[in-house]
Formats: C-alpha cells, sequence, structure tokens
C-alpha cells in the first residue's frame, strides 16, 4: 500500500513520464520493499518464538528455525508479487505460505539444514537489497525513516490478533465477520491516505500545512464539507455501507449454507463498522497533515499506522456488536430466545454440541 501510495503520488507530480525514470523508481521501489520485508518478517517470527516459548513453557529449536525460514520466504515473494501485480498477491500469498511450510514440514526431521539455508540466503540478499536503496533517489530517505511506521504497525496489529484470538473463543462465527470489517476499513482509508498525500505534495511546501487544513480540523469538515478531500471522504463512507452488506450476507451464507443474519445484527454491524471507518478517516486527516508538518512523507509513513488502527479498531467494534446482540438474545449462528421465552437453534452444520463453536471453527479455518 506505501509503495502504491508512493507511485500514484509521483504520476500525479508528472515524474513517471520516462521510461528509464519509472524503471529507476520501480527498481528502487522493489528493493527497498525487499529490505522491509526481510528485516520485517525475522523480526516477527523472533517475537512469535519468543512469546509460543512464554506461553508453552519451552523451546524448539527446529521449529524456530521452520518458522523463520517460512517467513522469511513467504514475506520476501509476496512482496516481490505485490509489487508487479498488487493483486495478484492475494491468491498467491496463502497457498504460497502453506506449500512452502508444508514442504520445509514434512523434511524437517531428517533435512532441517534446509531451513538454515533459507534463512542464510535472505541474510545475504539483504546487503544487496540495501546497495540498490541506498544509490537510488527515490527511496534512499524511506530506508532510514521508514521503519518506525512499519515496526510500530506490526505492534499494534498484534493487538488487534490478542483481541481476534480471545473473541474467537467466545463468539460464534466471529472469525467469518472480522476479516471484513478489517479489510473494507483499512482498504478505504489506504485510499483517502493516498488522496490527502498527493494533494499536499501538489499544493503545498514539505513541512508547511495548507492554508485550507489544520492538523485539527473539526470531524464534520475533515468527513463531510469543509476541506477539499472531505468529499473524498464522504464518499468513501457512502461506499462502506451497500459493501459491508453485500459481504457480510454472502458471507454468512457460505458458512452457514443457508441466510440467518437479521435485523439486530446487520444494525449493530453496520453500526460498528461505520464507526470504525470515521474513525480511521479523521485520524488519517490528523496524522497526514501531522507529518507533513513534521517533514515526514506521509506516503511512507501513514498507511501502515492506518491499517494496523483498522485492524485493532475492527476486531475491538466488531466484538462489541457482538456482545451486544448476544445480551438482546439474538446471538449469531447460537440459540435465539423469542418474546415467549421459547429457545430457537438455527439450521447450521456450525453448532458444536459443546457450545465452543468458535474454537472449533478457528483451526479449521487456519
Amino acid at each position: 500500500m506505501c509503495l502504491a501510495s508512493r507511485l500514484s503520488t509521483q504520476a500525479n507530480l508528472g515524474n513517471m513520464t520516462g521510461y528509464r525514470e519509472i524503471v529507476h523508481m520501480i527498481v528502487g521501489n522493489i528493493a527497498l520493499v525487499q529490505v522491509q520485508a526481510t528485516v520485517a518478517a525475522f523480526i516477527v517470527s523472533v517475537f512469535a518464538i519468543g512469546v509460543g516459548a512464554a506461553m508453552n513453557g519451552r523451546f524448539l529449536f527446529d521449529h524456530a528455525m521452520l518458522l523463520t525460514a517460512s517467513s522469511m520466504f513467504t514475506a520476501t515473494s509476496s512482496c516481490f508479487v505485490l509489487d508487479f501485480v498488487l493483486v495478484a498477491v492475494i491468491l498467491l500469498s496463502n497457498n504460497l505460505l502453506s506449500f512452502i511450510a508444508s514442504l520445509l514440514f514434512e523434511h524437517l526431521d531428517t533435512h532441517l539444514w534446509i531451513t538454515f539455508v533459507v534463512v542464510t540466503c535472505y541474510f545475504i540478499l539483504l546487503p544487496f537489497w540495501v546497495f540498490l536503496v541506498i544509490r537510488n533517489k527515490y527511496t534512499r530517505p524511506v530506508l532510514t525513516t521508514g521503519w518506525v511506521p512499519v515496526l510500530s504497525a506490526l505492534f499494534i496489529s498484534g493487538l488487534g490478533g490478542l483481541v481476534l484470538d480471545t473473541a474467537v473463543g467466545i463468539f460464534n462465527g466471529f472469525v467469518v465477520f472480522q476479516p471484513i470489517i478489517n479489510g473494507i476499513g483499512g482498504n478505504l482509508v489506504s485510499v483517502q491516505a493516498s488522496k490527502i498525500s498527493t494533494m499536499l505534495h501538489q499544493s503545498s511546501i514539505f513541512g508547511i500545512v495548507p492554508p485550507h487544513a489544520k492538523i485539527f480540523e473539526a470531524p464534520w469538515k475533515a468527513l463531510f464539507k469543509g476541506v477539499p478531500y472531505a468529499k473524498t471522504a464522504r464518499i468513501l463512507i457512502l461506499m462502506s455501507i451497500p459493501g459491508q452488506v453485500l459481504f457480510i450476507y454472502v458471507a454468512d451464507y457460505i458458512h452457514m449454507s443457508e441466510s440467518t443474519i437479521g435485523a439486530p445484527f446487520v444494525l449493530s454491524y453496520l453500526l460498528v463498522s461505520l464507526i470504525q471507518i470515521m474513525l480511521l478517516l479523521y485520524i488519517a486527516h490528523v496524522i497526514i497533515h501531522a507529518m507533513w508538518k513534521w517533514k515526514i512523507d506521509p506516503d511512507n509513513s501513514a498507511i501502515p499506522y492506518l491499517t494496523a488502527l483498522g485492524d485493532l479498531l475492527g476486531s475491538s467494534l466488531l466484538a462489541l456488536a457482538f456482545l451486544f446482540i448476544q445480551s438482546i438474545g439474538h446471538p449469531y449462528g447460537g440459540p435465539m430466545v423469542d418474546p415467549a421465552g421459547v429457545t430457537a437453534m438455527p439450521n447450521s452444520s456450525f453448532i458444536a454440541a459443546d457450545g465452543d463453536a468458535g474454537n472449533n471453527f478457528a483451526p479449521q479455518l487456519a
């Protein structure tokens, strides 16, 4: 997303006209993403290994190497594909991770050395990618300034993961709708972030907030009518409503083999999704203008924060929505109590006999 934002800004500034300039920019950005993907994958692997060891009370070296090698291979490969075809990674990354991890796991006992070779190869490639980034004027500054938002976003997303891990064990079907609310919110705010960043590059001097906007603008002006990009925010908010409704009905039908959601669920879900999107759009306005004033390029730094906050806000607000519909007697996929006090069970192949449906379903989905 940062790559798409950077390239869209350069295109709007008229810097992507010559063939050599375009190639130079793309090569530099590919190298930059490889640097960030290699380091970030390694750090996340170490974090996951540490948390696993602390929770389980034991450390398995071969499993640690398996996780590290699989993570680095998947992160760098998926990012490499993403640089060329931003959409193709959605179809490839999951299968790629499963294939590589399964292949390595099958030979873990007899060929542990393969994981060492994979990790070593990527560390050998790291100086090469750094060299290309340093030689490229478009990406050289990002090598030193782009780490804080990326690593901070990993931490924020980790908090969202803790919310997800807790909620799937409590609420039936939570894991079905969480990717929808987080995905739509993150994508919409990324569009707005790129739009604001491009307009700032076009109309203002780096470090000076333009007179038509303030860092802390009134929410109404930032989201509906006031600042120049309020129109885009308004359109994105309106677009989210039919999109969310369509996706939740499709997801429910695929999950339950029939349509089971009623008005309480739809209204609660739409309310929390609108709160999430409006919060993200307003936070985007504040963060991007603050970064611009502090001479931090928002194309490189804003989107990681915003998408990570989208994950955290989406998971947290969705958990509140599930808690609310459960408290009023309309839990998703569970027994519903009518006014006469009769309990009815919806037809579903996914109602666990022990009442722990979320825990039974989560491993299957993973």
